[in-house]
């Protein structure tokens, strides 16, 4: 991901008002982001604590999206749908978010199970178990990078679009 200033991240919410874009408190230190690293930027609100955000590439734009977490709780560990870590070492939250425009506006949601802390670029760029003899880890990783950009980028598109 190419570094993000600040006027760009507020830029780039598409399911927020002008003053929810104002009062986004950003990460600290967004110079010091590991940003070769990244597929998407996504953090927690200090202050909000169950508030995320997630900013990400599509079609050739930044689209950023507010976030909330759920109240409720899964029974069992749940999957990020994003990354589709099943060795997860972090929690996995059901985060919902607005719709951009008039269906957002009439309060239609959508949403997903994500690592709650927004882990996902680092858990794709751990190498995989041996599945056998001869498996190319290297290869099965660039495979769960790309399959994690097409997943938080079809999120983003069906928020967007409301498909």
């Amino acid at each position: 991901m190419l570094p993000l200033t600040e006027t760009l991240i507020r830029a780039s919410f598409i399911n927020a008002t002008r003053s929810e874009r104002g009062n986004v408190l950003l990460p600290a230190d967004l110079d010091r982001i590991p940003w070769d690293r990244l597929d998407f930027l996504g953090w927690r609100d200090r202050k909000l604590t169950r508030v995320g955000y997630v900013v990400t590439e599509l079609d050739g734009a930044l689209v950023g999206l507010i976030m909330r977490e759920s109240d409720t709780r899964a029974r069992s560990r749940p999957q990020c749908v994003w990354c589709n870590d099943v060795e997860l070492p972090n929690d996995v939250v059901m985060f919902s978010t607005k719709r951009a425009g008039d269906a957002g506006r009439r309060g239609d949601t959508v949403g997903t199970l994500v690592c709650a802390n927004f882990e996902c670029s680092r858990n794709v760029r751990r190498l995989p178990p041996l599945a056998y003899v001869g498996f190319d880890r290297d290869a099965a990783r660039d495979r769960r990078i790309e399959t994690l950009r097409e997943n938080v980028r079809g999120f983003a598109r069906a928020i967007r679009d409301g498909v």
